[in-house]
């Protein structure tokens, strides 16, 4: 499915997507990107009956020591069973730290854009897949959806097998189920 623009009013249409997807093809987790809690909500209300992983911006990200996920949200999301991550994101953290200093380019950051030829969400579904690994909060060796976006809500869901951070180039994109045509 290609969405004609990227955005938050792609969001429900990239949940029946996925739903649709964890049916036919037994996917039993689910990892998605949420700021501030919309997509992880929707995706919590909508009973997948899989493991659902929510990823958030790392604490500063917006603003220096602040957490962008209002701290009830996260309560709520967390009691209904889901489970929340926010840590350094995988595809930036560190190295981009050193390239604000100093310039240049990294490692990490060509990965990251390099992905972003396929679309900001499909970067962010890698990231937050590798990120949920990592954290042990979905399995190793399995085919998972991640979901992602532009900016805010989601437009764009993967079918992929994530490797841990140390060997990120074995990641698995099996399929594209959802993204944006055009920026």
């Amino acid at each position: 499915m290609y969405f004609e623009k990227p955005g938050k009013q792609n969001t429900e249409k990239t949940l029946e997507i996925v739903k649709k997807a964890v049916s036919e093809r037994n996917i039993k987790h689910v990892v998605v990107a949420s700021c501030k809690g919309y997509t992880a909500k929707l995706f919590q209300e909508a009973n997948l009956g899989v493991n659902l992983v929510c990823v958030t911006h790392a604490a500063g990200f917006e603003t220096p020591g602040e957490m962008e996920m209002p701290e009830d949200i996260r309560k709520e999301l967390v009691d209904s069973g889901v489970k929340v991550l926010t840590t350094t994101h995988v595809l930036s953290g560190v190295e981009r730290g050193i390239s604000r200093k100093f310039g240049g380019a990294y490692p990490v950051e060509i990965i990251a854009h390099t992905l972003r030829m396929l679309g900001q969400g499909t970067k962010v579904c890698v990231e937050i897949a590798v990120m949920a690994l990592d954290a042990g909060l979905i399995p190793y060796g399995e085919d998972i959806i991640a979901v992602g976006g532009s900016s805010r809500g989601a437009d764009t869901a993967v079918i992929l097998r994530p490797a841990h951070a140390s060997n990120i180039f074995d990641t698995w994109i099996s399929e594209i189920l959802c993204k944006p045509a055009s920026k």
